[in-house]
């Protein structure tokens, strides 16, 4: 089995001991996974499985799915989703066993969905991080699931003839049948650590859930075109099920998060300081609008506050001169690195004096100099200073410049304004309308300024 130093020294001594049960089948011939962490998911992950079942053969020859079925321990979770997880792994023991799920699987639409299965070359493996005594740690979640999956996968992965990649995927998201195809064409031909799969939610039922979703995606490429229009190296997505990586990055930033939520951002973050995380076109993952309380912040969570009132359905932007900000200051990088610590404060205090007090806070002087100290000429200054400025410092900036005067602004409107400072017509249709429909053009033009701006940073097999 080949694997790198990098590989190697990460399993030694930074991957999850192996201690949860493994169900699988044989592992030889294995060049990439996908691992799915799931949470009471019956009624969502075996028509998610589905959609891989239905990927190539020669594909899914090379690839293992990983399922993490997990939970914390019975006082932490409803009773409920512990008896979901039992009835989970049954089906899955069984599938991989290629014995008969019995009545667990008796509902028409999952007998379906496991006959799909069955008739495949999908290659499945399970993980019990649910029954007694194998839950994962009380604070932990859905981010150590992930790292679970990852780590064994990495484990037994053989890049002797293919490259090693890791996806993400989640158990209620859905996949196109060009998915794993699009995947491994973006890694046999570019080099880089990792990359984001196109995505887009799918259409709620519920009226007052779809315009939710609508607008809270509009809300996420909003946020990511003003990322990339100040010239951030960060303006990439941040959704869990649209993450895929090389083996050896995913060693070199040892790992993924084991956070409840946020995980995915945190890991992204790491990732994008080893090289410019790519985006895969040619294929779109289709991420859940349903509401959730499972973690503390992110889709789920923001469903469930807008259907109970907690959270208004508009939604709103951060002002788009914050974004103008971000353009001149991280412009003056790419224009003259070489300059103090000193000089960067006097540079910032002008761009706007609340900037100059967060990098104060956040001790830019002391790290910029340690910074210019050991890099060599400018290209290692910028490079240094992205690692410094990084997502979640560009974030934090983000936060205090919108406490320190630069409030929220209503987000349609804001779109439009940030699209025109773009570069981009906001359209004209439904300039004055707040509705829907204004949200879902609004949407589509955001979608094309994405497909036009993204340039090196797309691959489309």
């Amino acid at each position: 089995m080949s694997r790198s130093r990098t590989m190697r020294r990460y399993l030694d001594g930074w991957a999850e001991k192996p201690v949860h049960p493994l169900l699988a089948g044989p592992l030889d011939g294995l060049s990439r996974a996908i691992v799915i962490p799931a949470l009471a998911e019956r009624d969502s992950l075996f028509r998610t499985l589905a959609d891989l079942a239905r990927q190539p053969a020669a594909e899914l020859a090379r690839t293992l799915v990983v399922v993490v079925v997990n939970n914390r321990r019975p006082s932490l979770e409803d009773p409920a989703d512990i008896r979901d997880n039992l009835v989970t792994l049954e089906i899955l023991e069984a599938l991989i066993a290629g014995s008969n799920p019995g009545p667990a699987a008796e509902t028409p639409w999952l007998a379906e969905d496991l006959a799909c299965m069955r008739r495949s070359a999908l290659r499945l493996a399970a993980i019990d991080a649910s029954s007694p005594g194998f839950e994962i740690p009380d604070r932990d979640g859905v981010g150590l699931a992930r790292k679970i999956g990852l780590d064994r996968a990495l484990s037994v992965l053989d890049g002797e003839q293919d490259p090693v990649f890791l996806v993400c995927l989640d158990a209620d998201t859905r996949v196109d049948a060009g998915y794993l195809s699009a995947v491994g064409a973006f890694f046999d031909r570019v080099e880089a650590p990792g990359a984001v799969i196109d995505f887009a939610h799918q259409e709620a039922e519920d009226p007052v859930l779809r315009e939710a979703i609508l607008r809270y995606e509009v809300f996420l490429r909003a946020y990511v075109l003003g990322l990339r229009w100040a010239g951030s190296p960060y303006a990439f997505h941040t959704i869990g099920s649209t993450i895929a990586c090389t083996g050896e990055a995913y060693a070199a930033v040892r790992g993924m998060s084991r956070r409840r939520a946020g995980e995915d951002f945190y890991f992204l973050n790491k990732l994008a300081k080893l090289g410019l995380v790519g985006r895969i076109g040619g294929t779109v993952v289709r991420p859940s609008p349903r509401p959730s309380l499972r973690v503390p912040f992110g889709t789920g969570r923001r469903m469930s506050r807008v259907l109970s009132g907690e959270e208004a359905a508009d939604g709103e932007l951060y002002a788009p001169e914050i974004f103008r900000i971000l353009r001149e200051w991280i412009g003056l990088m790419e224009e003259d690195p070489d300059r103090s610590g000193e000089e960067w404060l006097d540079r910032a205090r002008r761009i706007h004096p609340v900037l100059a007090q967060f990098l104060e806070e956040q001790a830019f002087l002391r790290a910029w100099e340690s910074i210019r100290r050991q890099a060599p000429g400018p290209v290692h200054l910028r490079r240094q200073f992205h690692g410094w400025f990084d997502a979640f410092r560009t974030l934090r900036a983000i936060h205090a410049l919108r406490d320190g005067g630069l409030p929220n602004v209503p987000l349609l409107g804001g779109v439009r304004q940030l699209l025109e400072r773009a570069g981009f017509s906001p359209g004209t249709d439904r300039r004055e309308e707040n509705g829907e429909a204004a949200a879902g053009e609004l949407l589509e033009v955001l979608m094309e300024a994405e497909q036009a701006a993204s340039g090196s940073r797309r691959f489309h097999p």
